[in-house]
């Protein structure tokens, strides 16, 4: 499979491309979101739904297109499943933390 630069990856890299490109793109993630969740007056966890469900779903879409995953109808209903209950921690998490640290944000402002 060619990826995105229309050159084969050496296998001993995949590891290491799939981390960084999963590190970068939740951070990337995480940065938007708490754009997002600053400008609401409160923040709630279950706004990590569709975080995690966006970002396995756009995964799915993009990622196969730029030739670097298979497409979606190649994974099993168990793998998906799998994934998306990753992504679904990984967006329930990032708006606990914000969630989290809304309120304190908000009294410190207050109290400036």
């Amino acid at each position: 499979m060619e990826g995105l630069f229309q050159r084969e990856l050496d296998p001993r890299w995949a590891r290491t491309a799939n981390n960084a490109s999963h590190w970068a793109t939740g951070v990337l993630a995480g940065a938007q979101y708490g754009l997002v969740a600053g400008s609401v007056a409160r923040p709630r966890i279950g706004y990590g739904v569709p975080l995690g469900a966006g970002l396995w779903g756009t995964g799915y879409a993009v990622l196969p297109a730029a030739g670097l995953y298979r497409p979606i109808t190649s994974y099993d209903r168990a793998t998906l499943a799998k994934d998306l209950g990753a992504h679904l921690l990984y967006g329930l998490t990032t708006a606990a933390a914000f969630a989290a640290l809304g309120p304190a944000r908000c009294r410190a402002r207050k109290a400036g």
